[in-house]
């Protein structure tokens, strides 16, 4: 590879690093048009009430990633950039936690994959408890008891207040 080649080359990886947060715009952009393909292919009821459907939210948050995609693009082609994240609580020389990442993640994949046959109140309280956990709680007498009530009230408040069916498990009948 020549001298002006390899000079290109690492103009271009500077250019890039500089406006990074094309990327984010990128993101943003993809995931909008997804939303937007998805909402306007649903199939709508034709004796739907009212000038609102089941589109409208989808079609409106879709527009506004798009739009939020295109804003954050020319703020950063303008010269733009985000602020370093600061505070007086954060160490920034410190590695991040990834034991807690990683136990977090692996607590949203139990409960997605114990849904299904344990039902959202045993399931629910698996994650509330699996999260506090892993987030440094070591209250090991009430914490599963909090967990418990809390996944209780939120199956309840879900599936009997706001109407959204919730998988009851093994405990439908005696919730």
């Amino acid at each position: 590879m020549s001298a002006d080649a390899t000079r290109t080359a690492e103009g271009r990886r500077t250019w890039l690093r500089e406006h990074s947060e094309l990327g984010v715009s990128l993101l943003l952009l993809v995931i909008g048009v997804l939303v937007l393909t998805d909402a306007l292919t649903m199939n709508v009821d034709i004796a739907q009430r009212g000038p609102v459907g089941p589109k409208t939210v989808p079609v409106a948050v879709g527009i506004g990633l798009l739009l939020v995609a295109v804003l954050l693009a020319v703020d950063v082609l303008r010269g733009g950039r985000g602020e370093a994240e600061g505070g007086e609580d954060i160490d920034l020389s410190e590695p991040g936690d990834w034991r807690t990442v990683l136990l977090l993640g692996g607590v949203f994949l139990a409960f997605a994959a114990l849904i299904g046959p344990l039902g959202f109140p045993v399931a629910g309280a698996l994650l509330f408890w699996g999260a506090a956990f892993a987030l440094g709680s070591r209250h090991h007498d009430r914490d599963p008891l909090i967990a418990a009530a809390l996944s209780v009230v939120t199956y309840f408040v879900f599936n009997n207040l706001l109407g959204v069916p919730l998988p009851g498990g093994p405990l439908m009948g005696v919730l």
